[in-house]
């Protein structure tokens, strides 16, 4: 029984090796030269001024809430329209559900007010 497992086993081993051994490669075989400008803070041109631990502005996050609510709606929609009449009421039924949970996304945002650009 085990022994169909043993394919796959091998399989894993090796995927990890080739996702590993260019890394190991590349570290042991880089040339280590820095400078001042590879050690400089990031890209950003300057000195950091403030804490990298601070917290965020809470419309960032419903940003990207809002962001998921319209990607996931445009990612569904169009597979759905094409295989509408193969699905049937059913399809057409759960599409609904689906974009009535959104519609309650999309009122969270606006009554959180990250429709409001300032």
């Amino acid at each position: 029984m085990l022994e169909n497992y043993l394919p796959i086993l091998l399989f894993i081993i090796i995927g990890i090796g080739f996702g590993i051994m260019p890394m190991l490669a590349g570290f042991v075989l880089g040339p280590r030269r820095p400078d001042d400008e590879k050690l400089s803070p990031y890209e950003c041109g300057f000195e950091p001024f403030e804490d990298a631990h601070a917290k965020f502005d809470v419309r960032y996050y419903l940003v990207a809430i809002l962001f998921i609510i319209f990607d996931l709606e445009i990612a569904f929609l169009f597979p759905w329209a094409v295989v509408l009449d193969d699905i049937g009421g059913f399809g057409l039924v759960a599409m609904f559900i689906f974009l009535g949970i959104l519609v309650v996304g999309f009122i969270y945002e606006w009554m959180k007010g990250a429709l409001e650009w300032e």
